[in-house]
């Protein structure tokens, strides 16, 4: 079970490598819809193919049965002529003709079977796809120009005479005269000629008086159908109502037409003939109730079929293969930088920040490699400046570890140096000395960096206690904080650097009593604690310099700055209000720390920025 699952999360689409994912989608994409254009194109190409084909041959077919239809309707209008001709109409009365005698009527001087005969020559003259005119009368005498009967034969017994007085006058196709005993002088053969009847009909009495029968040839119809081809070896082909052949080729593909073929007056339709198989589209005339039908394999249909798909499926093929190529070198154009980028944030991963991505590329994986790089060098500088600011945190606390032993053991002392000045009534001494001694009590603070802001203030006037007695009126302080900021906590020995500074550099260098003014206040919920005096200030190049090393306090170009000044001896100064604002970036954040305001004769302003912490433990900045 657990080789299963692994199995199935590995054919996740997500878990695949990229390469893949880009291979599948472009595939997907190029040769998906090649194959479906293919497809479409192959069954659109068919269809109108097969539509065309089916559109033309039935075009053709209605030219054939059009000219059929011309020619049969030619026969029609001469039998409608010949029946209204007065020697026909007295022939078909029954009124013999007597061949010696002349013809009054006619009032050339032949006989009138003769001049029915010439009128009936007359037609056959015009229409050259006649090929004989017959005239039968009630009695069975007839009259012809080309044909003739055997002896003995009556004609009103023939199938034709009676399938023509059957009809009252309607002209009639009876096709091929097959079994008929009327022959030509031309010598026809039955299946060379088609035959048309009709009968004349008296109109008052409505009695058929007689029949008229017309051969046309089966050239006619053989030419217009002959020429039209289907294919290699399609053609056209007639049938009348009964499934007859009136045309077809020498070698016909069908040669019988199955029974009931024929549903509707116009449609397709297919048969197996000898195992192949034919497609059919038939069309029937209404006119003379042929029906003209195209045959042709279908095979041979589908052969142009065949070719059109062959070229589509040999597009597709190609298409695909392009696709396949193109989807292989993008996605190895793709992956393998990002492979190797993939690489290179593996190595870094592992602590190796000094791999760098030197592809030139200006695509998005150029960007990403380039930001990459921009990354690791911005880490690397983070990583330094971590450890500089580690370093000088540790020397900070060793420094102060090694402050508060010197002050541990001078506490001791002055405090039995206080005690013995009190027992011999040297009350200043005693005075002084314990000043100092809480001077040096408040300093060591049981080891703690962070202290009540009122024990700051007590150790702050416990040093100027001390300096008052030094300078006696030279001196002068004041201290205003408002109560409740009493109880807050600030860092220790945050103001003795800043009262050095003002007695030592201020007050002492200025001429008269100098003022000290110390003030604590809230502000925009953080803690200010200024040192005022009016003492001789600063120049304006040393406040800069001032102020510039107190800005770079956490970074290397202070320690590049301290080792430039150790050369040239002057190390060492202002290292106390750099001590305070090292420890209160380091404790606070860049946010707070010192401001110096400072002019010559102006005296100095010094502001540390504190945040308010109403807790023994520094809060998290």
């Amino acid at each position: 079970m657990r080789k299963s699952g692994v199995s199935m999360e590995k054919l996740k689409l997500n878990n695949m490598p990229i390469r893949y994912k880009l291979i599948i989608h472009f595939l997907l994409i190029s040769i998906l819809p090649s194959i479906g254009l293919g497809l479409l194109i192959g069954w659109t190409v068919d269809r109108i193919v097969e539509e065309q084909s089916t559109e033309n041959t039935m075009q053709l077919i209605r030219k054939v049965n059009t000219a059929i239809e011309s020619d049969v309707e030619n026969l029609q209008k001469i039998t409608y002529l010949i029946s209204f001709d007065p020697g026909v109409q007295k022939f078909l009365k029954g009124e013999p003709p007597v061949p010696a005698q002349p013809d009054p009527a006619a009032g050339n001087g032949e006989s009138a079977e003769y001049n029915i005969r010439k009128f009936l020559q007359g037609f056959t003259t015009l229409s050259s796809e006649i090929a004989g005119i017959m005239l039968v009368n009630r009695e069975g005498d007839f009259i012809s120009n080309e044909m003739y009967t055997r002896s003995g034969t009556r004609l009103t017994e023939e199938t034709w005479y009676k399938q023509a007085a059957e009809n009252k006058g309607i002209f009639l196709i009876v096709g091929h005269p097959y079994g008929r005993a009327v022959r030509s002088h031309v010598d026809y053969k039955e299946s060379e000629v088609v035959s048309a009847v009709r009968a004349i009909v008296n109109p008052e009495t409505q009695v058929v008086q007689g029949v008229v029968l017309v051969d046309l040839k089966l050239r006619v119809i053989a030419e217009t159908a002959r020429d039209v081809t289907l294919g290699k070896t399609g053609y056209l082909t007639v049938v009348d109502n009964r499934g007859e052949m009136i045309y077809a080729p020498q070698h016909p593909l069908m040669r019988t037409i199955p029974a009931g073929l024929f549903t509707e007056s116009s449609g397709i339709t297919s048969e197996t003939v000898d195992g192949r198989k034919l497609q059919l589209i038939y069309r029937t005339s209404p006119f003379t109730g042929w029906t003209t039908m195209g045959v042709f394999p279908m095979d041979e249909s589908a052969y142009g079929i065949r070719e059109i798909t062959f070229n589509v499926v040999t597009f597709v093929f190609v298409v695909c293969m392009l696709g396949m190529t193109a989807s292989f070198y993008l996605a190895y154009s793709i992956s393998r930088p990002i492979g190797q980028l993939a690489s290179f944030m593996s190595k870094a991963q592992s602590g190796d920040l000094t791999i760098r991505y030197w592809g030139r590329r200006s695509d998005e994986i150029g960007l990403l490699g380039r930001s990459f790089n921009t990354m690791l060098a911005q880490i690397g500088r983070l990583l330094s400046l971590t450890e500089l600011q580690a370093r000088q945190k540790r020397e900070a606390e060793l420094r102060s570890l090694q402050a508060h032993i010197k002050p541990h053991f001078l506490y001791n002392t002055l405090d039995t140096i206080h005690w013995m000045a009190r027992s011999k009534g040297a009350e200043d001494i005693a005075e002084v000395v314990q000043s100092l001694s809480r001077l040096f009590r408040l300093g060591l603070s049981k080891g703690s960096d962070i202290i009540p802001l009122s024990d700051e203030l007590e150790h702050i006037v416990s040093y100027l206690k001390i300096q008052h007695v030094r300078y006696s009126t030279k001196l002068t302080y004041s201290i205003e904080v408002e109560p409740h900021l009493q109880e807050l906590y600030v860092l220790k020995l945050l103001l003795q650097p800043m009262v050095e500074n003002a007695i030592y550099h201020g007050i002492k260098e200025r001429r008269g009593p100098g003022h000290l003014y110390i003030a604590v206040m809230e502000r925009d919920n953080d803690l200010y604690l200024t040192v005022r005096d009016d003492g001789a200030g600063m120049s304006e190049d040393k406040l800069k310099e001032l102020r510039g090393r107190l800005e770079a306090v956490g970074t290397e170009e202070l320690e590049r700055t301290e080792t430039e000044m150790a050369g040239t001896g002057s190390a060492g100064s202002g290292y106390g209000i750099l001590n305070v604002q090292a420890r209160i970036r380091l404790t606070y954040g860049a946010p707070y720390g010192i401001g110096i305001e400072s002019g010559p004769g102006q005296g100095t302003l010094v502001t540390v920025r504190h945040p308010v912490v109403r807790e023994s433990y520094p809060e998290k900045y």
